[in-house]
């Protein structure tokens, strides 16, 4: 089971931080729910951190899809930190690598 948790790092900025394998049915309307929270008290900017992500399987990736959508009707921002191997690789091959903003580090995510 995956664990999620969140921290504002700067006023509007918040890291999202997900591990363990994100598989179908394992917390991913969780996310969603934060995500919608954290957009109604004014968060900007939304940093999904992934580096302790091994796996993801299509379900999550819909689940990210849904909260890109929902972020960026919000006029908000969406940045993915630390994504690896395999994890990386699923969104390549979907090519959602050229719609979502990819970061090698949190802190990279963070910069403007």
């Amino acid at each position: 089971m995956p664990e999620v948790s969140h921290k504002e790092i700067a006023p509007g900025t918040v890291v999202v931080s997900l591990s363990g394998k994100l598989m179908i049915g394992s917390a991913s309307g969780e996310v969603a729910a934060l995500v919608d929270g954290l957009l109604r008290g004014g968060t900007r900017k939304i940093i999904l951190d992934l580096s302790e992500v091994p796996n993801i399987d299509s379900t999550w990736i819909g689940q990210i899809i849904s909260v890109y959508g929902k972020i960026d009707a919000a006029h908000a921002t969406m940045r993915i930190a630390g994504a690896k191997g395999h994890v990386f690789q699923s969104f390549h091959l979907s090519q959602l690598d050229t719609i979502f903003d990819f970061r090698d580090s949190v802190d990279d995510a963070a910069r403007d």
